[in-house]
């Protein structure tokens, strides 16, 4: 890895970075976080003490230049003690979570003050499109603000900037006024891509947003971000399968799962015939001692699947020799880890960006996206056992998603390209700021 000394030798920077309260949000900004300071740049995290305590441990060439900055989360009426992130957002409870983000900006002020009064001037403020109170407090202080955007260029060429007019936006008419408040304070916009990863979408953004858009490059985590706990018995029993036969389930922490779905995905996994393992997070509103699987699952799919509960450590699974593909709701995030381990994708998208995420993978010949029968609010199991099999069994296409996502994993892997993009990113900051 190229060390500190690359981009040191012009101005440094402080950058204040401040994701959303989302794990798909922080995670990559830690990325981006942990790159800026290796390259010699000052960044302070920001974010809250719960969520800074979940976060992993920083690597050692980063520690030096990176602060973390807890600012107290707010207590609102009707939020239950103790949510933070997203994922233990209570269902119906959002809006007054981004109530609570909202009441940060007091503390946000007081830690720009900090700063300046330190010696150690802030110089940017990277933010979501959520913080538009934080982007009045940076704009109040005369620090301007770069917007980031962890999500495919595909998304933004079907979305574009969001009108608060249109009324059949898929996004909530409270999170559209947020982003048009926070896009307008914005210089720059950092998008979490590259042009090797979108080669079509990535030129089309500067046009689209009206501002200098900034490709960061796709920020992958660390192979050893997920470091296997000792003894994991998701690992242990990949250790028993055959190389690439196993289909890995993982829907993430914030995907609208329904009961109904998840005895579908059963179905459509029986159906297949494939080996899987399936990390299962219980729904929302569903009842803690209501059973999740159909009747005689597991019983009848025993000794060629695993259903772990709880933690899964996603990125050693990924990695693990015997999983040949990867069945998710296509967020960028783990787009980006699928792409990671060189894993086709069987893909199941639900949220707006998503389904452009996945209709770009689909194109591609990099996954399946399942099919979804019209009218219906979940993807069927015939649908889901017909895509696992394209990927998992078909001899003809299995092998052209299993060498279109290894292209992919080439890209992933460049480090000189990772470094690249970070340096040029800086250079931007500086270019931009005098």
């Amino acid at each position: 890895m190229a060390g500190a000394g690359d981009e040191s030798s012009g101005q440094q920077l402080h950058v204040a970075i401040f994701p959303w309260l989302a794990f798909g949000h922080l995670l990559p900004c830690l990325e981006l976080a942990e790159r800026l300071a290796s390259r010699g740049q000052r960044v302070s995290f920001v974010s809250t003490p719960r969520i800074l305590a979940r976060l992993r441990p920083v690597a050692p060439a980063a520690a030096s230049l990176l602060d973390f900055v807890a600012l107290p989360f707010p207590r609102v009426d009707g939020l239950p003690e103790g949510v933070e992130a997203t994922s233990d957002v209570p269902a119906g409870m959002a809006e007054l979570h981004r109530e609570a983000l909202d009441r940060l900006a007091p503390a946000f002020s007081a830690f720009l003050d900090a700063a300046d009064g330190s010696g150690s001037k802030v110089d940017w403020v990277l933010l979501d499109s959520f913080h538009a109170s934080i982007a009045d407090v940076a704009h109040e202080h005369k620090v301007p603000c770069i917007l980031n955007m962890p999500y495919s260029a595909e998304s933004s060429v079907d979305y574009g900037v969001p009108d608060p007019k249109d009324l059949d936006n898929p996004l909530t008419p409270a999170v559209v006024r947020r982003f048009v408040q926070t896009f307008e304070k914005c210089k720059l916009i950092a998008y979490r891509s590259s042009f090797e990863i979108e080669p079509e979408s990535m030129p089309l953004l500067a046009k689209i947003f009206g501002k200098p858009v900034i490709p960061v490059g796709v920020l992958p985590p660390p192979a050893a971000a997920d470091t296997a706990r000792d003894g994991d018995a998701s690992l242990s029993w990949l250790d028993g399968q055959p190389s690439k036969s196993v289909v890995f389930v993982g829907f993430g922490s914030e995907y609208p799962m329904t009961l109904r779905q998840l005895h579908e995905i059963a179905a459509g996994l029986e159906l297949a015939g494939t080996r899987f393992l399936w990390a299962l997070k219980r729904p929302g509103g569903v009842a803690p001692d209501e059973d999740l699987l159909p009747p005689g699952f597991e019983e009848r799919t025993r000794g060629r699947g695993s259903v772990v509960t709880g933690w899964a450590p996603q990125t050693s699974i990924l990695a693990h020799a015997a999983v040949g593909a990867f069945m998710m709701h296509s967020g960028w995030g783990s787009t980006i880890e699928g792409l990671q381990y060189g894993q086709p994708m069987v893909m199941m998208p639900v949220l707006g960006d998503h389904l452009s995420t996945s209709r770009a993978m689909h194109e591609r010949k990099i996954g399946v996206r399942v099919h979804k029968e019209k009218g219906d609010e979940a993807f069927l199991a015939d649908n889901i056992a017909r895509a696992i099999r394209a990927v998992m069994v078909d001899e003809e296409s299995k092998g052209v998603y299993a060498a279109n996502a290894r292209k992919m994993q080439e890209i992933v892997e460049d480090e000189k390209s990772h470094h690249r993009y970070i340096d040029d990113f800086i250079q931007r900051l500086r270019t931009h700021k005098n």
